[in-house]
């Protein structure tokens, strides 16, 4: 299809004036409208909206016919679908009270009644649909050997994997940090608590060297302060010991070289110890015994030449 320069001239200048046509109408609507209104022809009130009352249709025969159309008549392995009443409650069974979900006496407000009314329904469609499918030849269990397939793919997991494992080391690092302030915190206070004790001793030294230097004692006994210290903490040490009683090691020897005593001349030969040769061993002793008049295990052991000896195959070498 070919279409000519002067075929879209015309084309555009039919809208144009389309267009300028229109806007005249209006300009002349407008016009005549303002001079009604100045003529006193239009008067409030004389236009009204009336909302037509909406005709309500109930069908019950075009519903009906609707309704067999589309219904089919299948088994009821297809549909599966059950009506039946909420199942009995067995305390009010065994008390004989008539229960209100039996009664159809709900209270829609009230949230623990709705919820049993929904929970007994249910537990009435199971006790009634596993029957049916047992029936029907339906399995209602998983087998042994089931295995579901994971809703989340393998690389979802091992994000949500990644950053448990993150979370737990940021944990940990945190529990770490706050145990090293803690550790802080605690020498520190022993620091302070040594600093201290150690300026209220010197305060207490300066305090008596004073008094010394001021002629008001005679003893010199803060001189040897660190000395007494020490005495009393070995007297304590041996006075432990003293309760305690003697060690393993000392009742050892004790048991063995006894307490007391004689203690020389235990290890000497006597005539019967020095007639017994029944643990000689020719072969340990001194290498001897062997056959052939052979030294040591082997035979012959290779003895090492003299210095002059060593002297000259170095010379020679």
């Amino acid at each position: 299809m070919i279409i000519t320069g002067g075929s879209m001239e015309s084309v555009e200048e039919d809208a144009l004036l389309e267009q300028e046509s229109d806007e005249e109408n209006s300009e002349l609507s407008d016009n005549e409208l303002q001079e009604a209104w100045a003529k006193g022809l239009l008067k409030p009130g004389m236009n009204i909206l009336a909302n037509k009352p909406k005709k309500l249709v109930n069908n019950v025969e075009g519903l009906k016919q609707c309704l067999a159309d589309f219904r089919k008549d299948l088994p009821w392995v297809e549909r599966l679908d059950i009506t039946n009443v909420p199942a009995e409650e067995i305390l009010s069974k065994i008390e004989g009270k008539v229960s209100s979900l039996m009664n159809g006496e709900i209270n829609a407000d009230d949230d623990f009644q709705r919820e049993m009314s929904f929970y007994r329904q249910a537990q009435a469609t199971v006790l009634e649909a596993l029957p049916l499918l047992n029936k029907h030849g339906i399995a209602t269990k998983r087998p042994d050997d089931y295995f579901a397939e994971m809703a989340k793919s393998d690389q979802h997991m091992q994000k949500i994997r990644k950053k448990l494992i993150s979370k737990q080391m940021i944990l940990e690092k945190s529990e770490k940090a706050k145990k090293l302030r803690e550790q802080r915190k605690f020498g520190k206070k022993v620091q302070i608590e040594v600093i201290q004790k150690r300026q209220k001793e010197k305060k207490a030294m300066m305090s008596a060297v004073k008094k010394y230097q001021k002629g008001m004692t005679d003893k010199l006994d803060f001189l040897e302060g660190d000395q007494k210290k020490g005495k009393e903490s070995s007297q304590g040490s041996t006075k432990t010991l003293n309760k305690r009683g003697p060690n393993a090691k000392r009742k050892y020897k004790d048991q063995k070289f006894g307490f007391g005593g004689k203690k020389s001349g235990k290890k000497w030969n006597t005539k019967e110890s020095y007639n017994d040769v029944s643990s000689f061993r020719a072969k340990v002793a001194h290498a001897k015994g062997s056959k052939g008049g052979k030294k040591g295990k082997g035979g012959k052991q290779n003895k090492r030449p003299g210095k002059s000896v060593r002297r000259k195959m170095k010379a020679r070498s």
